[in-house]
């Protein structure tokens, strides 16, 4: 069997891999010339943390999420597990309590564990949730890891690529192109997200830390050599043209309150590009004649994805529709 998957995200790429290692003559098409800025994966934390994203989100993405994590470990040798921090300062201590009601699989920790764990952080917060299961990948090196895994497996991207293939026969088309299907999929909007890079010689981290507070709730992913990613605002918008001044002075704002040292950081990049939702903000597989759509990733891609695209893979290689998924489509 064939299949041709439209757009090189990371949906798109999982996609690509899992039908691949299944056996298909896979092929990616996607309109940029390379992978970049133009899209969602491009500016994400990265962050595999199902748990902390129970928070928000429905039990599915603990669910689907535990199963994300276990397909990257497989197929990024460069995951860090650590686990997750969540912290918050004493004033909004009862939101930290009142998040820990709505997951599971954390420890609490009183100041001293949190100096163990991060010793920059050491007497500035009182206490704090640690995840230890919990894992993070850098997006910008996932992607062409797994365009490698699958040239490996025979497959092939074609950038600057529409991909309007038709399916006939054998061939299925995947669409992972986010908003551009949303003349297909009408239920889509867009969700911006902004992000900022960071570089400090002053502070070192060992895993995403995310601050707790009501107002400016913020993450700080590390990356190698010194570098930061802060993240993300969530703004009903389609306008991925600018960052605002505001989402800028509310995340340096939120960096600068996880530790002081960070207001002495060296900028290196400003973000922002809109991701696709649909109003339960779960993703969804939808089944339409030849062709399958996996959309609606909202904040949770790369944590997410895999998952989808084993329930996309299964649902094709045996016609079933994917059980789990409690919004499928057969229109």
């Amino acid at each position: 069997m064939r299949v041709s998957i439209i757009g090189a995200g990371v949906a798109g790429m999982t996609c690509a891999v899992e039908f691949a290692e299944r056996g298909f003559a896979t092929e990616v098409f996607e309109r940029a010339d390379s992978f970049g800025p133009q899209s969602c994966s491009w500016f994400a934390g990265g962050m595999l943390a199902p748990w902390c994203e129970c928070d928000h989100s429905a039990d599915l993405v603990a669910t689907f999420g535990e199963r994300s994590l276990a397909w990257w470990k497989k197929r990024m040798p460069t995951l860090v597990q650590q686990g997750s921090l969540l912290v918050a300062h004493g004033r909004h201590a009862s939101a930290l309590v009142e998040l820990s009601r709505r997951t599971t699989r954390y420890e609490w920790l009183d100041a001293n564990g949190i100096g163990e764990l991060e010793p920059a952080l050491g007497n500035r917060f009182p206490k704090g949730l640690f995840f230890k299961d919990e894992a993070h990948i850098d997006p910008r090196e996932a992607l062409p890891c797994l365009a490698n895994r699958l040239a490996s497996l025979g497959g092939r991207i074609h950038f600057g690529a529409s991909g309007s293939a038709r399916p006939e026969g054998d061939h299925v088309v995947v669409d992972c192109t986010g908003l551009a299907a949303r003349e297909a999929l009408r239920e889509l909007r867009g969700v911006k997200g902004e992000m900022l890079v960071l570089r400090s010689k002053e502070i070192t981290l060992n895993r995403p830390v995310r601050l707790v507070d009501p107002r400016i709730p913020a993450y700080i992913v590390p990356r190698p050599n010194g570098v930061f990613m802060v993240g993300a605002t969530m703004i009903e918008s389609d306008d991925s043209n600018r960052v605002t001044a505001r989402s800028v002075l509310e995340l340096l704002s939120a960096a600068c309150s996880l530790h002081p040292a960070f207001a002495e950081a060296e900028v290196l990049e400003l973000g922002t590009q809109v991701r696709p939702a649909f109003p339960d903000n779960m993703p969804r597989i939808v089944r339409r004649p030849g062709r399958v759509y996996i959309n609606g990733f909202f904040r949770h891609g790369f944590l997410l994805a895999p998952a989808f695209a084993q329930m996309a893979a299964d649902a094709v290689l045996t016609g079933e529709p994917c059980s789990e998924v409690a919004h499928e489509d057969h229109a």
